[in-house]
């Protein structure tokens, strides 16, 4: 993760609670637990401070083919998109806005911002499931910079 620029203290609470909440998805994920519920978990801590979540845009597996299934919504749903099992990889990826949950695509077909212009925040890991819980396989090293928060 990096800011660009001076980062307000508004900026940097929409960065702490996005971290805040990707941290606290990936600690439930273990084998036989629903996909479906890392979206909750998410929404419950961004809600709470008046953030959304991108609905058109989600976390994937990847394997033969990189965006497959499962499905990971970054937001509270009953969708049966599976459970975790050992040897599954994901990502999850929430993109978590001050605004609207809607998003504006530009005509490079690449470049997405939120509908209303307000700034938004993400984090991604790639995980493996393990028979014990996860491991991030797009973790930081010990060398990683350090993020204002951990300072």
């Amino acid at each position: 993760m990096f800011c660009v620029g001076e980062v307000d203290e508004a900026g940097k609470k929409l960065l702490r609670t996005t971290y805040k909440a990707w941290q606290a998805a990936i600690a439930i994920c273990k084998p036989d637990v629903p996909y479906s519920k890392i979206g909750g978990v998410i929404e419950e801590i961004i809600a709470k401070e008046g953030y959304t979540s991108v609905r058109s845009f989600c976390g994937h597996g990847v394997g033969a083919v990189f965006h497959t299934n499962p499905t990971v919504l970054h937001y509270k749903n009953k969708q049966n998109n599976g459970v975790m099992r050992p040897g599954h990889v994901f990502t999850i990826e929430p993109m978590i806005n001050e605004g609207v949950e809607k998003h504006l695509m530009w005509k490079d077909d690449w470049t997405a911002t939120t509908k209303d212009g307000l700034r938004s925040a993400q984090f991604e890991h790639t995980l493996l499931i393990t028979e014990n819980g996860v491991e991030a396989l797009t973790a930081k090293t010990e060398n990683s910079p350090k993020q204002f928060w951990e300072e």
